[in-house]
């Protein structure tokens, strides 16, 4: 099976956003460099556990390593972009930091599902790293946990109608 492995550094763009109506909204990671452009289908909890985890890389980051004057991004560049197709589906995500270059890298791992008749150890999953400032990675924090908080009021009722007996 082929390995996709590809290697933004550094994206000029990295944003989370869905496709979909509420109760049915399917949740895209997105990232581009120049003309090449990425995809990838999360779900709504990896999208609420990225801002959170990269918030708190931030705010360490920005204690141990303060930024002179930190750079802010205007929303306007949080869109999906077209075409929308999606590489693959994303088992995990991790975050690392390269301290010479101040970049943060978000890598995101295919889920790749075994055939029984494929040996397990032949399979590599797809791999993305998207390398960003720390900029970037406040704007996707904070855009994620908007669009995250954007869905149905209720998520319980994860888009099911609920009959009340009086």
């Amino acid at each position: 099976m082929p390995n996709i492995e590809i290697e933004l550094n550094p994206v000029d763009f990295i944003t989370v956003g869905t496709v979909g109506p509420k109760g049915q909204r399917v949740f895209h990671l997105q990232a581009g460099k120049e003309t090449q452009l990425v995809s990838m289908i999360i779900e709504k909890e990896q999208a609420w556990a990225l801002s959170e985890a990269i918030r708190e890389l931030v705010e360490d980051l920005d204690k141990r390593y303060p930024e002179p004057i930190p750079e802010v991004l205007d929303d306007d560049s949080m869109e999906l972009r077209e075409p929308l197709e999606p590489l693959f589906r994303v088992a995990q995500m991790g975050l690392g930091y390269d301290e010479e270059r101040n970049m943060i890298v978000l890598v995101a791992q295919e889920l790749v599902v075994i055939d029984e008749d494929l040996d397990p150890d032949a399979v590599e999953p797809g791999v993305v790293r998207m390398w960003s400032s720390r900029a970037q990675m406040r704007a996707l924090s904070a855009h994620s946990t908007a669009t995250v908080q954007a869905g149905r009021p209720d998520p319980k009722l994860n888009g099911r109608l609920v009959y009340y007996w009086t």
